[in-house]
Parts: structure tokens; sequence; C-alpha cells
């Protein structure tokens, strides 16, 4: 008839097979939402430094500006307080000035935007999938974050010739 035979030690193979890809696929969900959360504080990072350097970067002394520009000083401390500890891994260019491309009609000047990168070398965390994820060399696990954020620049309205 029907000849049973016991299999012994089954549910264990299928799960030391099945486990591995289990983690792996665990692992990478939670290595994305960690790489998520840094990209969320480094957009906001450089959102705000953008702000705060366009708000800088205007009037200078109530002289009407013919360029802007602000003191990078100013930003780093910003970046430092922003990111606290770990203020010394992020690299924040120098700010650029770049002209745009329409004029202000009613002050007949021409406006700047002030563009802020921000790059941020995030450690990768979990086993296995951070060496899928980590820029070269590999071996370092790191994940490099760069945004760019262009802010125009703040400039009164000058009606007077004075200037």
């Amino acid at each position: 008839m029907f000849c049973f035979v016991r299999k012994r030690g089954q549910v264990t193979v299928e799960l030391l097979l099945v486990l591995p890809v289990f983690f792996l696929l665990l692992f990478t969900i939670m290595e994305f939402g960690f790489i998520a959360h840094k990209v969320i504080l480094v957009n906001h990072a450089a959102y705000e430094i953008a702000r705060i350097g366009s708000l800088l970067a205007g009037t200078q002394g109530g002289r009407k500006p013919q360029y802007p520009a602000v003191d990078k000083s100013k930003l780093e401390g910003v970046k430092c307080d922003i990111f606290g500890s770990e203020c010394g891994n992020v690299i924040l260019s120098d700010p650029a000035y770049e002209p745009t491309p329409i004029d202000d009609p009613q002050s007949d000047q021409r406006n700047y935007d002030i563009v802020i990168t921000l790059t941020y070398p995030v450690k990768l965390r979990f086993p296995m999938v951070n060496y899928f994820l980590a820029d070269p060399p590999k071996k370092n696990h790191i994940k490099k974050i760069t945004v760019r954020v262009r802010m125009p620049v703040e400039q009164p309205l000058y009606k007077s010739q004075s200037f």
C-alpha cells in the first residue's frame, strides 16, 4: 500500500534556503528607507542654506549691489547647525551666482540666483545590501548624496536714481 517515509530536517533545510533571501529583502527595504531619510535631510538642509544665502546676498550696507556675494563662513555655520556632529562630513561647495535670463523691468537691474551644492556621504548600515548600493570603492560602504538647489537672491526694489 502506502509507505510513509519520515523526512527529518526538511523544514530546517528549507528554512536555511529561504532565510538569506528573506533577510536580503528585509535589509534592502530598511537600507532604502535609511537612504530616503538622509536624502530628505540633505534636501531640506540645502534649501535652508540657499534661502539664508539668498537673503544675505542681497544688499550690502544699503548700497545697490552690482553683483551678489555672501560670506561662505555664514553658510558653513548654518550647515553645522543643521547637521550637528556630522558637520565635518558634509561638503558645501562655494555658492555660485547665476544671472536669471529675464531682467527685472521695475527696477531695471539684473537678478541673480544663488546655487548651493551639498554633498553628504552616507555610511550604509545593513549587511549584504551595503555592498551593492555603495559608490566605488565599495569596501567603504559609502553612498554620496549630492543635492543642488537654486534660489533667487532677494533684492529690494530701487526706484530712486540717487544710487
